[in-house]
């Protein structure tokens, strides 16, 4: 049962993933913009250790997400050694586009159900929720988990 249930997640993930293009930016890239969005401003130490990459592919992919507009660097207000990473304007809106767009085709999903089958996934996936919940601080402990948006 829980094989199917994960096979199941991961397919419709993937197709919920892939009904909604993020171009011009690659999943990892799209972590990353998720990560500053709620972050505010961060350094690329930070950043990196939460999207567990080294400080040079963190910095990489900061250099392609700075040339499509999506993120700035400035020098941190604490230490000139230290560059404080943030979204532009042009960045936040790519982000509220995109949550947009995938909140659409989601309502769109979700409309198309049966109001009963509605109601047991909305029940299942607070189910779900608070299981995760429960979980998460024992993942964490495991490093198997690391919560990012």
């Amino acid at each position: 049962m829980v094989r199917e249930v994960t096979e199941l997640l991961e397919v419709l993930w993937n197709r919920g993933r892939d009904s909604v293009s993020t171009a011009p930016v690659s999943s990892s890239q799209l972590r990353a913009l998720y990560v500053l969005d709620h972050a505010g401003g961060i350094n690329l130490r930070t950043l990196g250790e939460v999207l567990g990459s080294a400080p040079s592919s963190a910095s990489r992919m900061c250099d392609r997400l700075q040339a499509l507009g999506f993120v700035e660097r400035s020098l941190s207000s604490t230490s000139r050694r230290e560059v404080t990473l943030r979204l532009t304007g042009r960045g936040r809106t790519y982000l509220a586009d995109l949550r947009a767009r995938r909140e659409s085709a989601l309502t769109e999903l979700v409309s198309a159900m049966d109001p009963a089958a509605r109601a047991s996934l909305t029940r299942g996936l607070v189910d779900f929720g608070r299981a995760a919940d429960r979980l998460a601080p024992r993942t964490r402990e495991t490093g198997r988990s690391q919560g990012t948006a």
